[in-house]
């Protein structure tokens, strides 16, 4: 049975609030798990398997695949479709409360996720964040979503360089309404990360890092010395004291800097004592 016959034999309706759209299409979870180059003695983090298309088929790769799923409704769905699949474990739970790296048990893992639009940037931090993190990640997200974490210097964003901090982002596919169901309103895509195993760019801290960058991106189109000055608490002359010790021009923007020159700027901020050192 397909997800819209799944969902009527048990009596069930996608919740728009939990922005349900369930994927259906075989050529596009064939995409997705071929992205996804699952290795045999890996596991599987699934978020939001729904109605399990993607959790059979990752299932037959996967040594294990450990599927989170938020709306407890599915339970009956997903252990009756799953109960001969023994190497299909469910967790009904929020992703953000889970602590993945101890749900893992420590092993090599990937992500693969079909999550609600709304919350996509807040799921990629929280897998990449931790210092155990996953060999790669792949998610179907808003298009335009997926389009502004690839984005290049001189049209970045917060989100763009969070997630290239930790990893690089490459859009794979623009998908098809049609492969989900209900049809979402807007376009979808594949997007695979890989997370660097070292660090980009050196920085005192994570946290210093991601202070500057906030404080960079905390007034949209202004000159750094100003959103630097707004977002740090700073003196136009200190703001600019700082760019100037990164070698970086107060008139710049915040979306044109590159990884390396975030990174020189918060070893600058920090050495000044804007920023904690670590």
């Amino acid at each position: 049975m397909n997800p819209k016959q799944l969902m009527e034999h048990y009596g069930l309706d996608p919740k728009k609030s939990l922005g349900q759209n369930f994927m259906h299409d075989p050529n596009t979870l064939a995409k997705i798990v071929a992205t996804a180059e699952v290795q045999p003695d890996e596991t599987v983090l699934e978020i939001g398997p729904g109605t399990g298309e993607l959790t059979a088929a990752l299932a037959q790769v996967a040594r294990s695949v450990i599927a989170v799923e938020l709306d407890d409704r599915l339970i009956p769905l997903l252990e009756s479709r799953f109960r001969s699949t023994p190497n299909v474990y469910f967790q009904f739970e929020d992703i953000l409360r889970v602590n993945v790296p101890a749900l893992v048990g420590g092993k090599p893992y990937c992500v693969v996720a079909n999550v609600p639009y709304y919350i996509t940037s807040s799921i990629i931090r929280h897998v990449l964040e931790p210092q155990h993190r996953p060999r790669r990640v792949v998610m179907t997200m808003q298009y335009e979503v997926a389009q502004r974490i690839t984005a290049k210097p001189g049209d970045l964003s917060l989100l763009a360089v969070s997630v290239q901090y930790y990893g690089k982002p490459t859009l794979i596919s623009k998908l098809n309404r049609a492969v989900f169901w209900p049809r979402p309103d807007v376009d979808s895509a594949i997007l695979q990360i890989d997370p660097h195993r070292t660090p980009v760019v050196a920085v005192p801290s994570d946290e210093a890092f991601f202070a500057v960058v906030r404080a960079g991106f905390s007034q949209k189109r202004k000159q750094l010395r100003n959103s630097l000055a707004t977002g740090l608490a700073l003196k136009p002359e200190q703001a600019d004291a700082v760019l100037l010790a990164a070698n970086l021009d107060p008139q710049r923007r915040a979306e044109t800097l590159t990884l390396a020159e975030w990174g020189a700027l918060t070893r600058a901020a920090a050495s000044a004592g804007v920023v904690a050192q670590g």
